[in-house]
């Protein structure tokens, strides 16, 4: 059973999935992700972070944080989504991405914007399928060619009882 913990971002634990989504963005573009954050980014009321665990282990793991548009509205941008390769497929991500989303309502931010890479093709998939679509480039790599921007509108949160 999966157990989502908000954690900082410099977590022991969120470190070490950064670690892992590193290596993994070295075998797949030959660098490190270079685009920069910082653990204050992810302080609420202007962000999120969650850690993902299963029978203890930290498996996944995502964040939000609130980014300008110019337009006056609160749009947050999704960072650092990874599931550890094996943990894939096990409906870890759709957790994760549905408490950083229903997060980022509840702080009234009303529509979300990720950048991920073209060879990412199972991601891509997955936010599609996720009701996000594609939006023009923004953020570090947006110069790229290899960046695709995806964008989605939040609903309203539902009131807790």
């Amino acid at each position: 059973m999966l157990e989502l913990r908000p954690v900082p971002y410099d977590h022991p634990d969120a470190q070490e999935l950064t670690e892992r989504a590193q290596a993994y963005y070295v075998e797949l573009y030959g660098g490190r992700d270079e685009d920069p954050m910082a653990p204050s980014e992810f302080a609420a009321p202007q962000g999120g972070f969650v850690v993902g665990y299963v029978d203890g282990a930290p498996l996944a793991m995502g964040g939000w944080t609130v980014t300008a548009d110019g337009s006056g509205a609160r749009v947050a941008k999704i960072r650092r989504m990874f599931v550890a390769p094996a943990a894939r497929r096990k409906g870890l991500a759709a957790a994760v991405l549905a408490r950083l989303e229903s997060e980022a309502a509840r702080a009234g931010v009303t529509s979300m914007i990720l950048a991920t890479g073209r060879p990412q093709r199972a991601a891509l998939a997955f936010y599609r399928r996720h009701g996000y679509a594609d939006i023009p480039a923004f953020g570090y790599y947006a110069g790229t060619d290899q960046v695709v921007c995806l964008g989605k509108t939040l609903p309203s949160p539902q009131p807790t009882s």
